[in-house]
């Protein structure tokens, strides 16, 4: 099947929804115009149930079938934006100084939104669908805070999928792919204290950063010499702090990054070699290291069955030629792992088209792309409670 029809009837509704979204981005857990606005929605559709307050400002709402008893899926949406300048020029920018819709959070929750309309009006299905809306995907772990909050137990889910936009692939197409498709993610923050003094006599002190500058060069070395080369491995230094002065050779250094694997044993292997070579160096140098290292997000790990599943789904929504099973796994972090850690499940792409990229001042959410992310989780839920 194509595109649905009452989907296409939908967008330009939708649409509306997911502009007035753009205009009015909320961050982290701080959502309360957004939550407001999805559960006022829910309850306007007629969904049986709506909870709110989950996570601080998670949304579920519960529709259920016309066919009879059955289980209950989850489908999950994020709603938070990011702290970011708009420079995207479009009429509906954000008109919060600072944040906006960089991620497309406003048309995944759009898409999820008009899905629940039209599940509320047609209920062509045994059991119940559960429309998640969750906030702080962008670093704040809503969904691990959502699970650990009893989600699943609470409304009984027992699979649970997600959907990203992803720029660059056309409107119209999904990608996937069992297995690893999203990395873990790991912070951490290394300072180095030295001895400072006056830069015309860097022989009386313990100068931090040419010391910190070693650190940056040698945690290069960590994928290329200390992880299997087939193994993917990103370390990267985002964040270089020392000094105010052009004549005083500051008593400390500050640097900040990102590690991402996609296996455990290889955060293992990067976490462990940061702190040697750091520490090793530090002492080496006569400088001292406070090093601070958190892991965050878990890999995002698609079940293989519920992704043949979602796959074939999005094969009757697209057709064969339109969709990746075996997409390349991406590097970037996604909390949605913390849910496919709790209940088998499988997160897709659906294709954004030609515009900037994630993250980006000028990204903008595709409108094209709302009829298919809508058709997507309506074939979904009739097919996964058919019977």
């Amino acid at each position: 099947m194509p595109i649905l029809n009452r989907a296409a009837e939908l967008q330009e509704e939708v649409s509306g929804w997911r502009r007035h979204l753009h205009r009015k981005p909320e961050l982290n857990f701080d959502l309360f115009e957004t939550s407001t606005f999805v559960a006022d929605k829910l309850r306007e559709f007629g969904c049986d149930e709506v909870a709110t307050g989950i996570a601080k400002t998670g949304v579920v709402g519960l529709i259920r079938g016309r066919l009879g008893d059955g289980p209950t899926i989850g489908l999950r949406s994020d709603m938070d934006a990011l702290p970011i300048n708009e420079a995207s020029g479009v009429p509906h920018a954000s008109e919060n100084p600072g944040k906006m819709h960089a991620c497309g959070h406003d048309g995944h929750t759009a898409m999820l939104l008009g899905a629940a309309k039209y599940l509320t009006e047609t209920r062509n299905f045994h059991g119940t669908v559960a429309v998640i809306f969750q906030p702080a995907e962008e670093g704040g772990g809503g969904g691990r805070v959502m699970v650990k909050e009893g989600l699943m137990e609470r409304f009984g889910i027992e699979r649970v999928f997600g959907m990203h936009n992803a720029p660059g692939l056309p409107v119209g197409q999904f990608a996937t792919r069992p297995g690893a498709i999203m990395a873990s993610t790991a912070e951490f923050t290394i300072t180095i204290k030295g001895k400072g003094g006056h830069a015309a006599f860097p022989h009386q002190t313990v100068d931090p950063i040419v010391i910190t500058s070693r650190i940056v060069g040698a945690m290069q070395s960590i994928a290329s010499r200390s992880a299997d080369p087939v193994d993917p491995l990103v370390v990267s230094v985002t964040k270089f702090h020392a000094g105010d002065a052009y004549n005083v050779i500051p008593e400390t250094a500050e640097i900040a990054g990102t590690v991402r694997t996609l296996r455990r044993e290889t955060a293992d292997l990067a976490e462990e070699r940061i702190r040697a070579l750091v520490t090793g160096i530090a002492v080496a140098s006569g400088a001292e290291a406070n090093i601070h290292y958190d892991r965050n997000y878990p890999v995002t790990f698609n079940h293989a069955e519920e992704t043949d599943f979602a796959v074939d789904v999005a094969r009757d929504i697209a057709g064969d030629a339109k969709v990746d099973p075996q997409m390349p796994a991406m590097m970037g972090g996604e909390d949605f792992s913390y849910m496919l850690e709790a209940r088998p499940g499988s997160f897709v792409f659906v294709g954004n088209g030609d515009t900037a990229n994630l993250h980006h001042p000028a990204y903008d959410f595709n409108d094209e792309a709302i009829p298919h992310g809508i058709s997507y989780w309506v074939r979904l839920t009739e097919k996964a409670l058919a019977a």
